[in-house]
């Protein structure tokens, strides 16, 4: 089997940075293939480089004849006045698309929930996104490159893409932070350091195994990174089954690294000094509803989080995930019913946008303006630089001008920031954001000596199931429910949700004698439902820009589209199975 994608002896340069350094490595038809690797250190310049949209500074790049390449950058070339439609099937009549079942699946996967006649120009950065990616996937490639494709997807998105991913026969590179869909759809990893690219066999449970072992026969590596490999390996080994596949190789070797490696926490020790630090109560919410415009999206919901709970939040976009978050930390009073806090907390939230600080200031100084000092649990005290060190920022780093860090730097530097406020309770809201998968590591290794409540909102299911202890979900309909199989178990609940959404349509059309008329005749009516859905978001938007200084008006066509928006995801599910059951019939 050749390879359709030679990098030989490739060098590529910024400045004075070398990315890659005299680098060699191919892509065989059929891998699939995860890159890793610290922020900035290279790896959407590798991708782009394997995709032809870059060129080498020195070496050589070549493809096999005739090769299609398919690229999802991280910013989108398309089309603002294109419609959804236009920008994913083209040209192609609504006949022949609609009777293609991996375009339907990959519509019904990723864009359910957005208009096919809508315009690309007023579409939120997540759709975009979604958009571009759906665009790829209906298209027939030889080689995929994606980088960073789970942004913007929520839990269910991701697991979506995840199994379509790994069903395709084709070859695939993933540029990803997301650990767990490294071990679901990768069967090798790349790891992109110093210049270097370093190849393993098998997706991230496997790269973490044999990177140990590395480490641990070339005794060349410091004692903190060996600790770091060693709590990580025995959390893969024992973590939940359904999420982590285990290394098929070296198991001995394994076995050995981790034998004395105690779990990642100890749950009763935090949870002692926890309960010193906050008393018996954290948050205590009784018969709380909350609405925002016509939504309800807590429903007399009663909860309670007690000192030492770490708890993840899952649930579909808009159901009110950060509205939770912002309901705890003060920002957003029920509409009904009591939040009790307790007296000694000390909330820290992060937030999915990233503050914005003066452009003169420098890293450290911005850290140690905050505090110098902070004590982590346990009597443990950390510094402003020993803390930047922990999160990549070493040596001259720490004097970087603010206004010159990168994405990923900012939202390191954003949570470094808040975590020098010495709180007692983190509320999260996808704190993964921009942060690669070393970064990562260190955080999770933070929070486990962490001792205090955290709450945490995010896509990122290796991370929640990492840090927290327990699960809730917002299924959508107001309510909060424990989930005690976790994230497995909320993607059941989603998808029997789905199913028993669609029911009565495909029953009405069993009942009609199976008759292909009957089904042709419902989809039409849908199809009439939807222009008429999509007429009335073009009115909604243009009210929104003539209005847009008016709180009360936006605030009203807001939740108005808001729920156009959930009518018109249920009315495009219905399409779609009866679309399917067509299919099957004829």
């Amino acid at each position: 089997m050749g390879n359709l994608v030679n990098l030989e002896a490739v060098t590529l340069a910024f400045g004075p940075v070398a990315l890659l350094d005299e680098v060699s490595l191919g892509v065989e038809d059929g891998e699939r293939i995860g890159v890793v690797g610290r922020n900035g250190g290279g790896k959407t310049s590798l991708a782009r480089l394997l995709a032809g949209v870059e060129l080498p500074n020195g070496g050589r790049v070549t493809h096999t004849s005739g090769l299609h390449v398919g690229l999802l950058a991280q910013h989108d070339a398309l089309d603002a006045a294109d419609t959804v439609r236009a920008a994913v099937v083209g040209d192609r009549a609504e006949h022949e698309w609609a009777g293609d079942a991996r375009i339907r699946e990959v519509l019904g996967g990723l864009l359910s929930d957005v208009s096919r006649d809508a315009t690309i120009g007023p579409l939120s950065g997540g759709e975009r996104r979604r958009v571009s990616l759906a665009a790829l996937l209906v298209t027939d490639l030889d080689l995929l490159i994606l980088d960073e494709p789970t942004n913007h997807l929520d839990v269910e998105g991701i697991n979506w893409l995840a199994g379509h991913l790994a069903a395709r026969r084709h070859a695939i590179v993933v540029v990803t932070h997301d650990r767990w869909f490294l071990d679901t759809v990768c069967t090798r990893t790349w790891e992109v350091t110093g210049g270097r690219v370093e190849a393993y066999e098998g997706g991230y449970s496997a790269y973490v195994l044999a990177k140990a072992e590395r480490s641990r026969l070339a005794a060349t590596a410091e004692a903190r990174r060996q600790n770091l490999l060693r709590k990580e390996l025995a959390w893969l080994r024992r973590g939940p089954p359904a999420r982590t596949s285990k290394p098929r190789f070296r198991i001995d070797a394994a076995n050995a690294l981790i034998a004395d490696e105690p779990p990642a926490r100890d749950r009763l020790a935090l949870s002692r000094f926890a309960t010193a630090r906050l008393g018996k109560t954290v948050y205590e919410l009784a018969d709380v509803t909350l609405r925002l415009g016509h939504r309800v999206l807590l429903d007399r919901v009663s909860w309670h989080v007690g000192p030492g709970d770490r708890v993840a939040v899952v649930g579909v976009n808009g159901s009110g995930k950060t509205s939770l978050l912002r309901l705890l930390c003060g920002e957003l009073p029920p509409t009904e019913g009591r939040v009790r806090i307790g007296a000694t907390v000390r909330a820290a939230y992060l937030s999915q946008e990233v503050a914005e600080l003066e452009g003169t200031i420098r890293v450290l100084p911005a850290v140690e303006e905050v505090a110098r000092v902070v004590e982590l649990g346990k009597g443990r005290e950390v510094t402003a630089s020993q803390l930047l060190e922990r999160f990549g920022f070493t040596g001259d780093a720490q004097w970087t001008p603010v206004v010159e860090l990168s994405g990923g730097e900012r939202r390191r530097l954003q949570l470094l920031r808040l975590l020098m406020t010495g709180p007692n309770v983190l509320l999260l809201d996808e704190p993964t954001n921009d942060l690669d998968v070393e970064t990562l590591t260190v955080l999770e290794d933070l929070l486990d000596d962490w001792a205090g409540s955290l709450v945490v909102v995010s896509h990122d299911r290796y991370f929640s199931e990492r840090v927290a202890d327990t699960t809730v979900a917002l299924l959508g309909d107001g309510r909060l429910a424990a989930l005690p199989g976790g994230i497995a178990e909320y993607l059941t609940l989603d998808r029997e949700r789905r199913r028993s959404d669609a029911a009565p349509v495909v029953a009405a059309s069993r009942r009609a004698g199976g008759d292909s008329r009957a089904v042709r005749k419902e989809l039409t009516r849908l199809e009439r439902v939807l222009d008429r859905l999509a007429r009335r978001e073009t009115e909604l938007h243009d009210a929104l820009v003539a209005h847009a200084t008016d709180y009360q008006k936006v605030t009203g066509y807001d939740a108005e589209l808001q729920a156009l928006a959930a009518e018109r995801a249920t009315t495009e599910e219905r399409w779609l199975t009866l679309a399917e059951e067509l299919d099957a019939s004829a």
